[in-house]
């Protein structure tokens, strides 16, 4: 076999799993994080709780960790459903517009020098990465046969 068959093989191969791998590593993240969140056991908790008392301070913050770890663990498993993923990404995508949140209105958290993120910054940025990859799932879906049904073959 020459390299450019094997090119071709290895090419292949990455086209057929690209969409499961990706599907499976938001899952991984997003259900392994939200069940941090959900039995208060989550390093990112004191982020989020400092975002909620600058954004909603209103909402208490137990109920307000229960309810974003099960929002991510509902995203998560939402990439798992063959059909679901036009809902996952659309909530993803919102769900990111929070995580993106701390990088301004808490520098003193998220960043030591100017373009240089502190760990919490970086764990915020490598939301990127998943992006990437949610958009990589969008571009393999098939356009919507009627109006706006979200789920069909």
């Amino acid at each position: 076999m020459n390299y450019r068959t094997f090119d071709i093989k290895v090419l292949h191969f990455f086209r057929l799993i690209s969409v499961p791998i990706s599907r499976l590593g938001i899952f991984v993240v997003f259900f392994w994080f939200g069940i941090l969140k959900v039995f208060s056991l989550s390093p990112a908790s004191p982020l989020v709780l400092a975002l909620l008392s600058r954004t909603m301070p209103f909402i208490p913050p137990e109920t307000f960790l229960v309810f974003f770890g099960v929002l991510e663990c509902f995203i998560g498993l939402l990439f798992l459903i063959k059909g679901a993923e036009r809902i996952a990404i659309t909530i993803l995508f919102l769900h990111m517009i929070t995580t993106f949140m701390p990088l301004i209105l808490l520098p003193q958290v998220t960043w030591s020098g100017i373009l240089v993120p502190t760990l919490e910054g970086q764990y915020i940025i490598k939301n990127l990465a998943i992006i990437a990859a949610a958009i990589g799932i969008a571009a393999h879906l098939h356009p919507l046969q009627r109006g706006w049904r979200f789920f069909y073959q």
